[in-house]
Formats: structure tokens, C-alpha cells, sequence
């Protein structure tokens, strides 16, 4: 499977999971889990995220690729700041900036598949 396809399906899954168990997921994100609203909304972003990139093709789907990079860019940069500041615990805050930066390559080695997938077929 593409990796587009399977960063855009694992953002819809967390999102989903973010909106219906928000306190499990902050939980293991490692936030209070007092405070659902701000679970709820990063899910709401990530079905958004996924489904539009989904949705999408060419142009407008290179695109919506590289704003999730770099959502997820920021995401790894605030979770290593956090980590900096001693208001996440460095084990944890490591591998929620390793998630990020995964979400960041996969998504980065998608469009380079689509873009060969592209000319592969272009060349036909």
C-alpha cells in the first residue's frame, strides 16, 4: 500500500479514536485526560487531514501531503520542546516526537512513490 495512503488511514483511525475515547488516547499521549477538548480536537484534525488527503489527487493531494508534514514537523518540534522544559516525561515525550517524525518521512516517501508511479505511467 502506498504510504499516503496508509499515513491518510492511520490519521482517520486516530482521529476516530481521539473522538470517541479522547481520555484513553490522552492518556497515552501522555496529557491530563481531565481535559478532553483538546483530544477531541487534534482528532477532529486528523480525520480532516486524512480524509481530504484521501480525497485528493495530483496537485492538490502533493499538497495536502506536505501540510500534514508539516503538522507533524510541528508536532515532533512542540513534544521535543516539551521534553526540553521537563513538562513531558523524556521517555515519552522521545517517542511521541519518533511518531511525528515517522509521519513526517512516510509521508515524504509517499510522494516519491506517487511521483515515480506517475512518470512510470506517463512514459506508457
Amino acid at each position: 500500500m502506498n504510504p499516503v495512503t496508509s499515513l491518510s488511514l492511520g490519521r482517520i483511525g486516530v482521529g476516530i479514536a481521539s473522538l470517541v475515547k479522547p481520555e484513553l488516547v490522552a492518556s497515552t499521549m501522555g496529557v491530563s485526560p481531565s481535559h478532553p477538548l483538546l483530544t477531541q480536537w487534534f482528532g477532529s484534525r486528523e480525520i480532516a487531514l486524512g480524509t481530504a488527503t484521501l480525497l485528493s489527487s495530483g496537485s492538490g493531494r502533493r499538497t495536502l501531503v506536505l501540510i500534514g508534514a508539516a503538522v507533524d514537523g510541528a508536532d515532533a518540534a512542540t513534544a521535543y520542546a516539551a521534553v526540553e522544559a521537563d513538562t513531558l516525561p523524556r521517555k515519552l515525550g522521545l517517542a511521541l516526537v519518533g511518531v511525528a517524525s515517522v509521519a513526517v518521512v512516510s509521508g515524504l516517501l509517499g510522494l516519491r512513490v506517487e511521483r515515480k508511479t506517475t512518470l512510470a505511467v506517463e512514459a506508457v
